[in-house]
């Protein structure tokens, strides 16, 4: 058999053991002893009775078509835990004061050119983003740590994002250069989420009335962003973890 096609063997062997996974873990959802019972003594569980079967076999089947839309989910998850894990290696390494000593760093050097370049509203904002970046890196290490996958999920990969998201859109606020390349897009995106994900009881029209995006409108959207954008990220590892563990 020739490189190429053992390579591809290989691949086609490693998404049938994750399908097959995640499936499992389907069915776990309602019926014990499902997942990796490939060793054990007792086996995989299944019914005994006809309605036990019956039950058995349509929830195994509504999971066919749910484990399509998932695994694609899973296979960005491989990649955002990639490089998730090499960024936790690092502050792992540095420990909370150090990764608030490095963000101190970075977003001191941002506000001092914001010092020299603008207008003392302009140095302002962009201090403020810088302290509740630096303090939100530090959370984000902090949470990493305790309280297991849930804390991670709910509050690490959100402030994290906070973390990086905040002073590059106050910057962009008073810098012409960096407003031409993140406002533009800011507004892209906002119109994205008002006309897909918030239009649930006429939400997107409340706040196109009621709200302009613009000043600090654009901190705020960004930082709504945020929290939702580490919720999801964190929910992908998750289902990587799941897949596939290591």
């Amino acid at each position: 058999m020739s490189v190429g096609s053992s390579n591809r063997s290989g691949v086609t062997g490693a998404v049938r053991v994750d399908l097959r996974r995640l499936h499992e873990s389907w069915m776990e959802l309602l019926f014990p002893r499902q997942r990796g019972t490939g060793h054990s003594v007792l086996g995989k569980w299944t019914p005994n009775t006809t309605s036990g079967w019956i039950a058995y076999r349509l929830w195994s089947a509504l999971g066919v078509p749910i484990v399509a839309v998932l695994y694609p989910l899973a296979l960005v998850g491989f990649m955002a835990r990639f490089y998730s894990r090499r960024v936790d290696r690092v502050a792992a390494g540095l420990g909370a004061a150090g990764v608030v000593v490095i963000a101190t760093v970075v977003w001191g050097a941002l506000t001092v050119l914001a010092h020299l370049r603008f207008t003392r509203a302009g140095f302002l904002a962009v201090l403020a983003a810088g302290v509740l970046a630096t303090l939100a890196a530090g959370a984000a290490t902090v949470f990493s740590r305790v309280g297991g996958r849930g804390t991670s999920v709910l509050l690490a990969y959100p402030a994290a994002m906070t973390a990086i998201f905040l002073p590059p859109v106050a910057a962009a606020l008073y810098s012409p250069a960096l407003g031409d390349l993140i406002l533009p897009g800011s507004e892209s995106v906002a119109i994205w989420v008002l006309d897909n994900l918030l239009t649930v009881g006429g939400l997107d029209e409340y706040l196109r009335d009621q709200y302009q995006l613009a000043g600090a409108a654009y901190l705020g959207m960004w930082f709504g962003i945020a929290v939702p954008l580490g919720w999801l990220v964190g929910a992908l590892v998750t289902l990587a973890d799941l897949v596939r563990p290591s």
